[in-house]
């Protein structure tokens, strides 16, 4: 673990991107850090949004709308900090996120599919992750990255978790002085 000191609350982000990015090690190693309220989003879909994925087929706008008001709601209900899981593929996606917390910056552990692809495979073998491996690739063509109007930062996700925390760390810290994140 790094001995770089971590921001003070309150401090809310979106840790996001594609299916077996490392979204959920990422989150819980920075809320740890920070000391901070963590939840992986997939907690909020509706049984019906999980079955789809379980068969393969990828969700519709319309199936994340109530998905994403839902985890939106939930970076209001903890205006003392909190870091939230979400795949935030689209823009439009990240804007209904900000429709709650205009100025929630986002997180994109960010890498080739090939290597994603090796760490799903790995991880659904030891796992029952709702999400196959066979969804990698509507992932990845659906996903629009941070754009330059966007509060965030993209993470190089060869780096180890604890690398990732401490560039997240030093992403948040530059943004002190901006509320409410």
């Amino acid at each position: 673990m790094s001995s770089q000191q971590p921001p003070q609350a309150p401090y809310r982000a979106v840790v996001m991107g594609v299916a077996g990015s490392g979204k959920t090690s990422v989150g819980e190693a920075l809320a740890a850090r920070l000391g901070l309220p963590f939840e992986d989003a997939d907690t909020f879909h509706p049984p019906a949004n999980v079955a789809k994925m379980r068969e393969g087929i990828p969700l519709t706008d319309a199936d994340r709308e109530p998905w994403l008001e839902i985890i939106g709601r939930w970076l209001v209900d903890h205006p003392d900090g909190a870091i939230v899981t979400c795949s935030a593929l689209k823009r439009a996606y990240r804007d209904t996120l900000r429709r709650f917390v205009p100025e929630v910056p986002f997180l994109h552990p960010y890498g080739k599919a090939s290597l994603v692809l090796e760490r799903m495979s790995l991880r659904s073998a030891t796992t029952d992750h709702f999400m196959p491996v066979t969804l990698l690739e509507s992932q990845y063509a659906t996903l629009e990255g941070l754009q330059d109007d966007e509060a965030g930062i993209t993470l190089d996700l060869r780096r180890s978790v604890d690398e990732l925390v401490d560039d997240s760390i030093a992403y948040l810290q530059g943004r002190r002085g901006h509320s409410h994140l």
